[in-house]
């Protein structure tokens, strides 16, 4: 069949298919935590959305809310530049082994897609970044 790559060339690109694999699977670790982070954000909201505004002795609680929505917007865009950067990894991954195939040169096209995955996942964490600094900052609020 002409279109049956080589046993060395699938080799080669199984070989070259391991850095995007970790890759990948780093991003759906990151992104397990990035969700329970909100979970817990999104949690303390509804919580403090549930005070009632005559309850003196708790309704100070309630002007955290503002901050507590800026730390979900964070981890929310952190989240979608992460799946950005699995959905790259991927397609990545499909490009590659269609290549082969195909008996067609991929480096460049799968070079590419690496480097904009990796720029997703790090502009990702850097909007962690923030949201972590941001809840640090309300641990000292507290004291």
């Amino acid at each position: 069949m002409p279109f049956v790559p080589e046993v060395d060339q699938l080799a080669q690109i199984m070989s070259h298919a391991t850095a995007p694999a970790f890759l990948l699977g780093a991003v759906a670790g990151f992104i397990s935590i990035l969700i329970a982070r909100m979970e817990t954000i999104v949690g303390r909201i509804r919580s403090l959305n549930e005070i009632a505004d005559d309850d003196a002795a708790r309704a100070q609680l309630k002007s955290d809310i503002p901050r507590l929505k800026r730390r979900a917007k964070l981890l929310n865009s952190a989240i979608r530049l992460a799946l950005g950067s699995g959905i790259c990894t991927s397609l990545l991954l499909v490009v590659a082994f269609v290549s082969a195939f195909f008996r067609l040169r991929h480096e460049y096209g799968v070079g590419l897609l690496f480097v904009v995955a990796v720029v997703l996942l790090g502009t990702s964490l850097f909007r962690f970044t923030q949201e972590v600094r941001i809840g640090l900052s309300e641990a000292d609020h507290y004291r």
